[in-house]
């Protein structure tokens, strides 16, 4: 039976962490460092998300909707700050799927993101940064030659079609990589170490 209340809420967060980033993209402070502010609304839905996923499990399309089972997954994949939460999603997530009550897509999404904060190899290429040629990439990518394989028994778009939708769009939040890329990279891996992705 469908949740109103908790679908209303998780669409809230929703709505708030996407109107943030859009305001935060037009006065030019969304890229580079995190955010404060994005970071301060990262933790607050990252804590309302536990208390959701302790009470109900993954909420998917059965409880909140599909646009609320969507929103409950842009909220986990944003919750960087909260690796116990991100890992401890994922079997909540699987159980989800297997009974299809959530796409499959949202598994392979968080599966990357957690393997890449890890600075481990992703396995669907759902993870994009610039790499050495100032391009929004594809980060590396355990056995490369399945990728699209493993992509489309899921349901997912082509690796090459998601790759071109990430760079326009970056093209048209103004996100030019950084200037210094080595300076970069070496920020967003203290990043992860202080925040317990990586030892």
């Amino acid at each position: 039976m469908l949740n109103e209340t908790l679908r209303e809420d998780l669409l809230a967060m929703r709505d708030a962490d996407l109107q943030l980033r859009s305001r935060l993209i037009a006065n030019g402070t969304l890229f580079g460092a995190y955010n404060e502010e994005m970071a301060s609304l990262h933790r607050k839905h990252a804590t309302r998300l536990r208390e959701i996923l302790a009470a109900h499990g993954w909420p998917g399309h059965s409880l909140v909707g599909e646009d609320g089972c969507s929103a409950a997954w842009l909220l986990l994949q944003h919750a960087i700050l909260d690796p116990p939460l991100m890992k401890s999603a994922q079997p909540l997530l699987e159980k989800a799927i297997q009974r299809g009550d959530a796409p499959p897509a949202l598994l392979a999404y968080l599966v990357d993101r957690v393997q890449t904060l890890q600075g481990l190899p992703q396995v669907y290429g759902t993870q994009h940064d610039w790499d050495d040629f100032g391009n929004m990439s594809p980060l590396p990518i355990e056995n490369a030659q399945g990728v699209e394989q493993r992509r489309a028994a899921l349901g997912m778009e082509t690796l090459e079609s998601q790759t071109a939708r990430l760079r326009k769009q970056a093209t048209l939040d103004g996100d030019n990589g950084p200037a210094d890329l080595e300076a970069y990279r070496r920020g967003a891996n203290e990043w992860a170490k202080s925040i317990g992705w990586r030892t």
